[in-house]
C-alpha cells in the first residue's frame, strides 16, 4: 500500500477476537463456484476467490459486474443459486445476515444504513450491543447490565476518537452531512469487533479531503488492527494505493487477479472498463 499514515494501534480490538494481524496467506474468506441469479438474469457466475488474512483485498470491475452482489452474498442479504462462502472455515451461505454478522463480518454499504433519528453515539451502541447479544439478559440483571453497557460505552467512545467523531457524538445522524454519515457507518461496522470487513464503495460521493480521512481510517484499520479488509470501489487511484490484491469483475466472471499494478494495466481489464487507455489514467474510474 502505497500512501504512507502512521498512528497507534487502534484500542478497541479486544486480544483473541480474530481482529488481530494475520499469517499472510490463511483464508478469511473463500468463495466457492458462487452464483446468484435473478431469474434469467446472472449476476455472478461460477466464481471463485479469496480473502487472506492481514490483506486489503480490492473488487472492482464495470458497472454490473457483480461486485454490491457478491457482498451481499457473503453477509447474506442475498442467498446464493449455487457455490458456498467460508467465513474463517465456516460454512455461511444459508445463514442470515444477523447470523453472518455474529460470526464476525462487518460491512458498509453505498447508501448509510443509519438510525438517522438516533444520536451518531447511539448508533454506534446500538451496533456494539447487538453484537455483543446481550441487551435482554441487562434488562433482566440490571447491575450486569449497567457494568455491561459502561464497558461498551468506552469501547464505542474509542472509536468515536479514531474516527474523529467525537465533536458529533450526541447529533443524530440524520442531521450530518454525506461524508459523515459515511464515517458513522464504519463506525457501525466496526463496533462489531469483526473478524473481517466488508466495504462497499466507502469513498462514493466523498470530496478529496474526506477521501483521504477515510483512506487513513481503512489503513490503520488492516496495518494497524490487522482487520482484512474486501473493499468494492470505482476510484482506480484509491484502488492503487489501498489494495495489497485486486479481483476484476465482468458480468459476474473473474476476469483477473493480481497485485494492482499489474492487473489494472491488462487489456482486457481496460477494455472491460473503459475500451481504451490505461484505466487508472486520470486517476478515478469512469463508472
Amino acid at each position: 500500500m502505497g500512501t504512507l499514515y502512521a498512528s497507534p494501534t487502534p484500542r478497541f480490538f479486544e486480544p483473541g477476537t480474530g481482529s488481530e494481524p494475520g499469517t499472510g496467506s490463511e483464508p478469511v474468506l473463500s468463495v466457492e463456484k458462487l452464483g446468484l441469479s435473478f431469474g434469467g438474469v446472472v449476476a455472478i457466475d461460477d466464481l471463485t476467490l479469496d480473502a487472506r488474512a492481514g490483506e486489503v483485498l480490492g473488487i472492482v470491475g464495470p458497472n454490473g459486474a457483480g461486485k454490491s452482489s457478491l457482498l451481499n452474498c457473503i453477509s447474506a442479504y442475498y442467498r446464493p443459486t449455487s457455490g458456498r462462502i467460508l467465513v474463517q472455515g465456516h460454512d455461511v451461505s444459508r445463514l442470515s445476515p444477523h447470523q453472518v454478522a455474529r460470526r464476525g463480518v462487518g460491512r458498509t454499504f453505498q447508501n448509510a444504513r443509519l438510525f438517522l433519528g438516533l444520536s451518531v453515539l447511539d448508533n454506534l451502541m446500538v451496533a456494539a450491543a447487538s453484537a455483543q447479544g446481550w441487551l435482554v439478559a441487562a434488562a433482566v440483571i440490571r447491575p450486569w447490565g449497567l457494568r455491561r453497557e459502561a464497558k461498551l460505552r468506552r469501547g464505542v467512545e474509542e472509536i468515536l476518537d479514531f474516527l474523529d467523531l467525537s465533536a458529533y457524538r450526541d447529533q443524530a445522524s440524520g442531521l450530518l452531512g454525506y461524508g459523515l454519515r459515511k464515517r458513522v457507518d464504519l463506525g457501525r461496522a466496526i463496533a462489531r469487533n469483526p473478524h473481517l470487513l466488508l466495504l462497499d464503495e466507502p469513498m462514493a460521493g466523498m470530496n478529496q479531503d474526506e477521501k483521504a480521512d477515510m483512506a487513513r481510517f481503512i489503513i490503520e484499520l488492516n496495518r494497524d488492527a490487522g482487520l482484512p479488509v474486501v473493499l468494492v470501489e470505482h476510484d482506480m487511484a484509491v484502488v492503487s494505493d489501498l489494495c495489497d490484491r485486486v479481483v476484476v469483475l465482468d458480468w459476474g466472471k473473474l476476469l483477473a487477479e493480481g497485485r494492482p499494478d499489474e492487473v489494472l494495466q491488462r487489456p482486457d481489464v481496460v477494455a472491460a472498463y473503459i475500451g481504451t487507455g490505461p484505466v487508472v489514467s486520470g486517476g478515478t474510474d469512469t463508472n
